[in-house]
């Protein structure tokens, strides 16, 4: 028996679109192309975007030189290889970042003695910055983004205790995105104590720009008849009286990789397999026709010809029965499942000649190597070294470790690997919360276990979908 695996093939770095006539104005680097083109949305939100905040008292013009610093220009100190200088925000994005009205900006007072002798701060603090968000809604017309910021020293509150299922982060995300209040929170430690400026201004320009409602960038080469999905789910605490597991199906993503909405829901019908759910029939083939009813909604009425549903745990046969009778009008369902955590590895070798062995090459594996390890499996490199980002030579992000491949088990679906590794590949340039050339899972999943981490918090689900950027 043979020891070989398949010969591998490598995918090309998946383009990004930057206008949606001009098929010209297309990078494979995301910061580079918002430089060169703005972004995809340029014209199309009101300008200027205006900022709210909330911050503690006598301590709001930390916030205010932060928002000058975002209108300002940084180079940059970190990942000069890869981090364009940042020009401002008009520059980038080409509209404005202005303060809102007066009555939008709210101090909060005699804060501190309190918060540092109570023995639940995370409880006190959470309690107060949710006061004072509710103290904005009726002024929710006055404004784009609330900005709230978090000095170091409210660290202890940021977390519950060992144990407690608490998070400040998703526990306000979870309060604001009812409210459909999109919040940036900005810390001392990581926004206003960051040595690289511009490292801050692309991550923080992005989040802004995204949750005002732009758009930064598209997938450019993608079928357009094709819809993708992620289903992820959340377990809630123990010391809740609701249901123990809530299912989230993150966004459909259409052809360009743009979902702006999501549906979630809690599950009645599931079985607990190794500590992972697994839903009925029913229950799939709710969560997968409620998914297409919003594609539908998006796109006049069409159904998509081909669907891709993407979940790192495996299809049970009565998940597979479910989605084939949600996605009975589609003409080609493909059940992919994305596996991180795997123990394969791979080295990049240069050419042999003749009898003298290869030598290890100066970068890792390339990102987009496809591997067929048998019929329904295959180990594909979203993380790994890319052509045509560094001026010289290749770009490794992070440039540490060996890259782990992603293991993708086909459970359903005929289509070639090419095409399913392809949108996964892309997928991973499709976090709009992040200034990173991509992310190491497709945008289906990354997203999903975002929402499902922040829903499971709120109080009720209602059957109204949810837009994603009130969760970043």
């Amino acid at each position: 028996m043979s020891s070989e695996i398949a010969s591998h093939i490598q995918l090309p770095e998946p383009k990004l679109a930057f206008h949606p006539d001009r098929v010209a104005d297309r990078d494979i680097h995301p910061l580079r192309g918002l430089c060169r083109y703005g972004p995809y949305s340029q014209g199309l939100i009101p300008d200027p975007i205006r900022i709210a905040t909330i911050s503690p008292a006598g301590e709001e013009n930390r916030l205010y030189e932060f928002m000058k610093h975002l209108n300002s220009s940084f180079s940059p100190a970190e990942r000069k290889t890869y981090l364009p200088p940042w020009p401002g925000f008009k520059n980038v994005f080409g509209v404005r970042m202005v303060g809102a009205a007066a009555d939008c900006h709210i101090q909060l007072s005699q804060l501190d003695e309190e918060f540092s002798t109570t023995p639940t701060p995370h409880v006190f603090l959470a309690e107060h910055l949710i006061r004072a968000i509710q103290q904005l809604v009726a002024r929710r017309l006055e404004f784009d983004v609330l900005f709230i910021y978090l000095p170091q020293r409210w660290a202890p509150g940021f977390a519950g205790k060992a144990g407690d299922d608490f998070d400040l982060h998703d526990h306000l995300k979870a309060t604001t995105a009812a409210l459909r209040i999109p919040i940036q929170l900005v810390r001392e430690d990581k926004a206003l104590a960051y040595a690289c400026r511009a490292s801050v201004m692309w991550r923080i320009g992005l989040a802004i720009y995204a949750k005002a409602g732009g758009i930064p960038w598209k997938l450019a080469d993608m079928d357009p008849e094709t819809a993708y999905v992620g289903i992820s789910y959340a377990v809630r605490s123990a010391a809740s009286n609701r249901p123990r597991f809530v299912t989230c199906c993150s966004q459909v993503f259409d052809s360009h990789g743009s979902g702006l909405e999501f549906v979630a829901y809690d599950a009645n019908e599931f079985e607990i397999q190794r500590e992972n759910p697994y839903l009925s029939r029913t229950e799939m083939f709710r969560v997968m026709s409620r998914s297409m009813d919003l594609y539908r909604r998006r796109h006049a009425g069409r159904s998509p010809r081909r669907v891709m549903v993407h979940k790192t745990t495996e299809f049970k046969n009565e998940e597979v029965d479910g989605c084939m009778e949600a996605l009975h009008l589609c003409e080609s369902v493909d059940l992919i499942q994305v596996v991180q955590d795997v123990s394969w590895r791979g080295a990049k070798i240069d050419g042999r000649s003749g009898e003298k062995k290869g030598q290890a090459a100066a970068f890792p594996v390339p990102r987009g190597t496809l591997v067929h390890i048998g019929p329904r499996e295959a180990l594909l490199w979203t993380h790994g070294s890319v052509e045509g980002i560094a001026e010289r030579g290749s770009f490794f992000q992070g440039a540490k470790a060996t890259p782990r491949p992603l293991r993708i088990v086909r459970h359903a679906g005929h289509g070639t690997w090419d095409d399913t590794a392809r949108a996964i590949l892309a997928l991973t340039k499709m976090d709009w919360n992040n200034d990173s050339l991509y992310d190491p899972l497709p945008v289906t999943l990354g997203y999903a276990s975002v929402l499902a981490e922040v829903v499971k918090r709120m109080d009720g689900l209602g059957a109204t979908p949810y837009q994603f950027r009130f969760f970043m």
